[in-house]
């Protein structure tokens, strides 16, 4: 009996795994910290305009986001008719990746890179080429050396999901310059309102001075809108008419939208999430480093710990033992990160408690 058969290559693909929920139990309290979410939420002024249009949910949105476009070109100085908004950046590089690959083609990503890369380039019948990182970071001359004349596309997360490296803004420039002008380099990012170092730049510079580079970022981290999956991406005239002509016409729905002008515009509620995460990013990667393990130095919204290959004190053996305790972390297999797990900074109490608990880890108890 016959049935439909899919694509070459797509059964190839492993699916994309997100962070595991906590299983509720009678008596204990949960932290989810696997997922990379704002412990505060959204703006409350988000909240509002979320409600504010439930009387109107019969009506198509407008078909091109403009109010949240616009609302983003007045907060970085852009011009609204280079961006475009999609349902989460996720789905903005599936569109680059429709638009600029093809079977034959080739994309270039890192080996802890974010796992939608690999799948956005394999599901058109791209090759997916990965490029070594050093100390857990990318590595501009490693990824210039992975450039063949089949290469189209360039995934960079920076600062990198899941190891909370980044690089800086010199070597972004070096990295352009050395990639034939061909070849689109998507910057990707989504954790760049985390980070306080002064040589990091988002790379709008950069995608305003060529033609060859573009610019991703989403509402679902410090902007606290993940479960209404907005993105957004800056990029050259040219890229954004092309993207725009397979994007889906109502892709962004209103409450969305106008949830995010209101959280984009509440720049105080940015700053106190962006000083609390910097504030326990750097509490919790002191207290767990004293526990004897490494955690890598990051500039993101989460920590990366990594266990010794022990029996008994594993990145299996801690996760387990700090699931028992309602503290769900993110575990890294898929990343090619077997003896790492991956931290959301949460709250202060739930951050207390997941150095507490690994210090008993550690101790045996």
């Amino acid at each position: 009996m016959s049935r439909p058969v899919p694509n070459p290559g797509i059964l190839d693909i492993a699916p994309y795994t997100p962070g595991k929920s906590p299983v509720p139990e009678p008596g204990r309290k949960v932290f989810k910290l696997s997922a990379n979410e704002t412990p505060f939420g959204p703006s409350p002024k988000a909240i509002e305009a979320f409600k504010h249009v439930a009387d109107h949910l019969e009506d198509y949105p407008e078909g091109t986001s403009r109010v949240l476009r616009e609302a983003i070109g007045r907060s970085f100085g852009l011009d609204p008719n280079r961006i475009i908004c999609g349902a989460g950046s996720d789905e903005i590089l599936n569109l680059l990746a429709h638009t600029y690959l093809s079977q034959g083609d080739e994309a270039i990503s890192t080996t802890h890179g974010f796992l939608v890369y690999p799948i956005a380039t394999m599901a058109v019948g791209a090759k997916n080429v990965v490029a070594a990182e050093t100390n857990l970071t990318a590595d501009v001359d490693a990824i210039l050396k992975a450039v063949t004349p089949r290469t189209k596309l360039v995934w960079l997360a920076n600062p990198n999901n899941p190891t909370g490296t980044y690089l800086p803004f010199d070597e972004v420039k070096r990295l352009r310059a050395g990639l034939p002008s061909h070849v689109l380099l998507v910057l990707d990012a989504a954790y760049s309102d985390y980070v306080s170092r002064n040589d990091y730049e988002m790379g709008i510079e950069l995608v305003a001075t060529t033609d060859n580079t573009v610019v991703t970022h989403t509402f679902s981290k410090i902007h606290g809108l993940a479960a209404l999956r907005v993105g957004w991406m800056f990029g050259p005239e040219h890229v954004i008419d092309a993207v725009n002509r397979i994007r889906g016409p109502f892709n962004v729905s209103t409450p969305a939208m106008y949830a995010a002008v209101a959280a984009i515009e509440d720049t105080a509620h940015q700053a106190m999430s962006k000083q609390f995460t910097e504030t326990w990013r750097n509490w919790l990667s002191e207290e767990i480093s004293k526990l004897g393990l490494k955690v890598t130095p990051g500039v993101a919204n989460f920590i990366l710990i990594h266990f010794p290959a022990d029996k008994g004190k594993t990145a299996d053996d801690a996760d387990a033992f700090l699931t028992k305790r309602g503290l769900v972390l993110r575990g890294l297999k898929n990343y090619g990160l077997p003896h790492a797990l991956r931290m959301t900074i949460g709250t202060e109490e739930a951050n207390r408690l997941v150095a507490a608990a690994l210090r008993d880890f550690m101790a045996g108890k």
